[in-house]
């Protein structure tokens, strides 16, 4: 006879033994003194801790404008909708919100989604599907979420190597005569802050008639004008067939979406089993995205501040020769290469500093690139920015990992492909 939890534990087992077994830290920001917040310990006493891997890149979810639009909702319209999109679950909110994403990115039209995983599996997964004939060029370091979308696609997938718009080039030049091509790539990649080359992609995709899309969950509300992302900042919005993004980091609330035109837009509202068959969004959280809208649209102190602590951040790292993947972008990666050395350093960090930084191990990144993925924001200190570099510092000396890889590695060449079948999320 079976015992299924044999199996299960089996299982677990195996995450375990390769240091890819997730732990929970029971986290609470604090009222008004983020970055702090009130760490649960599993024997149930609470300290505070500096957060330092969070995607509430500005803050905004403790904005009190977003967190007043968000308990007039509440009060409002309820704590939530009731059905899905299509059965009593459609709200004015919803319509004003996706009006207001579109003009955002320049478009006719925007869909909401309960995330910007389910956006992207909901999106690629349609578009693959009813484009005719239609191959998927993706990039090597595409998001677990892109990957799960293609795959429910059923369209043919080939993966150009990260940001090499001259193996993209190749790959569209071999494609099938008559196929249909879909380019997929973000803009900001989330595990090294590497940023795609949108000009040339825009290039190569009208030279082979190429839809292309585009994941903008880490550029929405930092970079362009008004916080409209990397294709916005570089001119190239309009060329960009759909944009996805999130309302879960720079909004500071939870949510996806898409923007494109108002027939492919359509297509996915309309095709998407993903989004007929599920819950619409509560009411009150797209009342405080369109509030968190309006704010990021003027938020360029908040921009200007943060891109300053992420300079801060880097220059105290390279002092110390605390090995740092290249970039400007908010995702400070530090690399340690080995997944027992980062789970202790994140926990010795949280232990010993009372700072909270979440290891990350493969399958989110290839092994022997684990790292830290450090994220700054406007409201962190110079001197918690000095405690983190501080702490750091010792630690790579009493762990042993500072001789790390200390070139920019090449984290997407040899190991992407496989992550194109990874079951695991980051």
């Amino acid at each position: 006879m079976v015992t299924f939890d044999t199996v299960f534990q089996e299982a677990l087992g195996h995450l375990r033994a390769e240091q890819r077994y997730r732990k929970f830290r029971s986290i609470r920001m604090k009222p008004r003194s983020r970055p702090v917040a009130a760490w649960q310990k599993p024997d149930g006493t609470v300290q505070d801790v500096t957060v330092w891997c969070s995607n509430d890149y500005l803050g905004l979810s403790q904005h009190p404008d977003v967190q007043a639009a968000v308990a007039e909702g509440v009060e409002l319209y309820g704590a939530g909708v009731g059905g899905t999109r299509n059965i009593s679950g459609t709200h004015p909110a919803h319509i004003a919100l996706e009006k207001g994403l579109a003009d955002w990115h320049g478009k006719d039209a925007a869909l909401l989604f309960s995330s910007g995983w389910v956006a992207n599996l909901s999106a690629l997964g349609t578009l693959g599907r009813v484009l005719p004939g239609c191959v998927i060029f993706s990039d090597a370091g595409n998001h677990n979420s892109m990957i799960e979308g293609m795959k429910r696609s059923g369209a043919e997938v080939r993966i150009f190597r990260h940001n090499d718009t001259r193996h993209l080039a190749q790959l569209l030049a071999a494609a099938p005569a008559g196929s249909s091509k879909l380019i997929a790539f973000e803009s900001v990649y989330s595990m090294d802050g590497s940023v795609a080359p949108l000009r040339e992609i825009c290039d190569l995709a009208e030279q082979f008639d190429a839809f292309t899309y585009l994941d903008e969950v880490h550029a929405v509300g930092l970079y362009g004008p008004e916080g409209a992302g990397i294709a916005a900042r570089e001119g190239v919005a309009a060329r960009i067939t759909m944009i996805q993004g999130t309302l879960a980091k720079a909004f500071g609330l939870v949510g996806g979406y898409i923007s494109g035109s108002s027939a492919a837009v359509d297509t996915v509202r309309s095709y998407a089993e993903s989004f007929i068959f599920t819950s619409s969004l509560p009411a009150y959280i797209a009342a405080g995205a369109l509030t968190s809208l309006e704010l990021l649209k003027t938020a360029d102190p908040l921009r200007t501040r943060l891109f300053h602590q992420i300079a801060a951040l880097r220059d105290g790292l390279q002092a110390c020769a605390i090995p740092v993947i290249a970039g400007g972008t908010q995702v400070v990666p530090v690399l340690i290469g080995n997944a027992q050395q980062t789970a202790r350093t994140s926990e010795r960090l949280l232990e010993d500093h009372a700072i909270y930084a979440q290891p990350i191990n493969y399958p989110t990144v290839p092994r022997g690139t684990e790292r830290l993925r450090l994220t700054p924001s406007p409201q962190h200190s110079a001197a918690q920015i000095n405690a983190l570099v501080s702490a750091l510092d010792r630690l790579a000396t009493d762990i042993g990992w500072r001789k790390a890889q200390t070139r920019h590695p090449a984290p997407h060449a040899h190991h992407k492909a496989s992550r194109h079948y990874a079951t695991s999320p980051s």
